[in-house]
């Protein structure tokens, strides 16, 4: 028996115009250059944001020489910019401005620290615990309603002319917005967290340290903003009574010599060491917050 064979057909190789084809189709397509997309918020601005934020008192400051300089706003009620700066320069000369600042910046750092500590016990007492908000919580909301300045007149039959009654009203206006802030950040975090902590096996302590403080820390760190312009605006009604050195005392003087332009210059002394004080807040804060992406806006 004779078995034959087919001739072999022609492969694709031999086929002209095939093998070109084959070729081209298993070649991947080249692949188009990709862009990265920037999303419009990160993009950087071409005006730098330190003078876009220096703009505003800018302009405030050559709207304030421009109505001087052409006797709108007359020096015998507010001194121009020139003389305002020449008088602090004088101030500063002669160190009774810088002992001013001195005196005033310890009794705020001192009123701060007794306010902060106990503000936040008292938050952390009626915020973990509900006995501690029976106790606790009714007093503070009524004490809070009450104005701290109408309370002056006692705190000097109470503890003297000397320092501790101005320290005590520093102190007593710090402690409710602290304690308002860190409560509200205690009972605002969610419950599903406390949850999955306890699924996790975490104790009562291990719960507040790792859920329910981090939680807190947003709203400590704003009240802790807001209590520090109420430090200054107490400080400037406890200088004004019965005191002897600090930027409210040379207030205090000036008011008695018609002397505006000393009563602006601790205005602006005031002002600068507040935006100082809340700056390293906002610093502390977004070295404390790290882990919390927030929206910085557009």
């Amino acid at each position: 028996m004779t078995i034959s064979h087919a001739p072999p057909g022609p492969s694709e190789s031999d086929i002209p115009g095939i093998s070109a084809t084959a070729e081209h189709t298993a070649r991947p397509p080249a692949s188009p250059d990709l862009v990265p997309i920037v999303p419009s918020s990160t993009r950087r601005a071409r005006v730098p944001r330190w003078l876009r934020r220096t703009s505003g008192p800018l302009l405030l400051l050559a709207l304030w020489q421009l109505l001087s300089g052409t006797g709108v706003l007359a020096s015998g009620i507010l001194a121009p910019p020139g003389t305002i700066a020449r008088v602090g320069t004088d101030l500063i000369a002669d160190g009774s401005l810088t002992n001013a600042m001195g005196v005033s910046l310890q009794r705020v750092a001192v009123g701060l620290l007794l306010g902060t500590v106990i503000g936040t016990g008292l938050a952390l007492v009626s915020g973990l615990f509900r006995i501690g908000e029976d106790l606790v919580d009714a007093s503070v909301q009524m004490l809070r309603t009450v104005p701290f300045v109408g309370l002056i007149p006692l705190f000097i039959i109470w503890f003297g002319i000397g320092e501790a009654p101005k320290i005590a009203i520093i102190t007593l206006g710090v402690s409710f917005p602290l304690y308002l802030n860190v409560y509200a950040g205690i009972r605002g975090v969610d419950s599903q967290l406390i949850e999955a902590g306890e699924s996790l096996g975490l104790s009562r302590w291990g719960l507040v340290r790792h859920v329910v403080l981090p939680g807190a820390l947003p709203g400590a760190m704003t009240g802790l903003r807001y209590s520090l312009g109420i430090a200054w605006l107490a400080l400037v009604f406890a200088e004004q009574i019965n005191a002897d050195a600090g930027i409210g005392f040379l207030m205090v003087q000036a008011r008695d010599f018609l002397r505006t332009d000393v009563i602006v210059v601790c205005l602006i002394v005031y002002a600068f060491l507040g935006l100082l004080a809340d700056f390293i807040v906002r610093s502390l804060e977004r070295l404390l917050l790290q882990w919390r992406p927030t929206f910085t806006g557009r």
